[in-house]
């Protein structure tokens, strides 16, 4: 299931510009080397373990190059993977699928590692009430298939850009001069506009905290590199008057306990920006 922003008009300038960046003015050596006339088959091989994820985007790839292309789907996107897996086949222009092959491992590599990645981390706080947020550390002119990697693999999207989501970091709250100055500047900016977005709030310490509480009007009040008892006593402080963000320095090793302090959302940058693509290849059957 594709999520709302992967739209038809994304999809085809994605493609698009992908395709004109490795094609150019054309595959030499598939035209030199390749009938206009041969059809074959290529399979989808797994050689890591891990959770798949682009399948559907691959499926728009292959179409989008040659509209009809018979694609067989054999474990789809979410599905726990392993060496010697096959994801799905593909049967038409022998050109079209070396064209595109590149595209297709590309996209479903790094999608694929993204899965395998939020999984790992969403089985970490299971149990817990925290749910599992990625952010805007993304590959730029990839966001959106990374976004959605995230989904597949179990994690949230947080905002998808600088649009959907107001979001007031230690930078915006220093250049603003002060937390309620910020706020009280945003909510004025956004009656003036006419738009009802969320509004996050990032805090360093209990004092910030505090000052966001008597400004008002915030949705998530963002914890960022708070120690486990100083976010415990965050936690306690804002109780239901809006939701809790944990941020920085969330690892492995440190995310359970984060998600044992109460948060409602643990937000963790290398979901996307430290992951290492799964092994994949796309090889000729028969």
């Amino acid at each position: 299931m594709k999520p709302a922003y992967i739209t038809r008009d994304f999809l085809r300038h994605f493609i698009t510009s992908a395709l004109a960046e490795d094609v150019g003015e054309g595959d030499h050596s598939t035209l030199a080397s390749i009938p206009a006339e041969a059809r074959k088959t290529a399979k989808l091989l797994v050689k890591d373990e891990g959770v798949l994820a682009g399948v559907a985007l691959a499926k728009e790839i292959f179409n989008y190059a040659e509209p009809g292309i018979e694609m067989q789907v054999y474990l789809q996107d979410g599905a726990p993977v392993k060496r010697g897996d096959v994801a799905f086949s593909v049967t038409g222009s022998a050109r079209t699928i070396l064209i595109v092959e590149r595209l297709v491992l590309n996209c479903m590599q790094r999608m694929s590692a993204i899965a395998t990645k939020t999984r790992h981390y969403a089985n970490l706080i299971e149990g817990t009430k925290a749910q599992l947020l990625d952010t805007r550390k993304t590959t730029p002119n990839f966001r959106l298939p990374e976004k959605w990697a995230v989904l597949i693999g179990g994690g949230k999207n947080h905002r998808i850009g600088l649009y959907d989501m107001i979001m007031l970091k230690d930078n915006h709250i220093d250049m603003a001069g002060g937390i309620s100055a910020a706020i009280n500047r945003t909510k004025e900016y956004l009656r003036t506009i006419n738009k009802a977005l969320p509004i996050e709030v990032e805090t360093r310490n209990l004092s910030e905290v505090r000052q966001v509480l008597d400004a008002g009007g915030v949705d998530i009040i963002m914890l960022d590199n708070m120690d486990l008892q100083t976010m415990r006593e965050a936690v306690r402080l804002i109780g239901a008057r809006c939701k809790t963000e944990a941020s920085g320095g969330v690892t492995e090793e440190t995310i359970r306990a984060i998600a044992e302090c109460g948060v409602d959302y643990i937000s963790v940058g290398a979901l996307t920006h430290a992951v290492k693509s799964l092994d994949l290849s796309l090889k000729a059957s028969g």
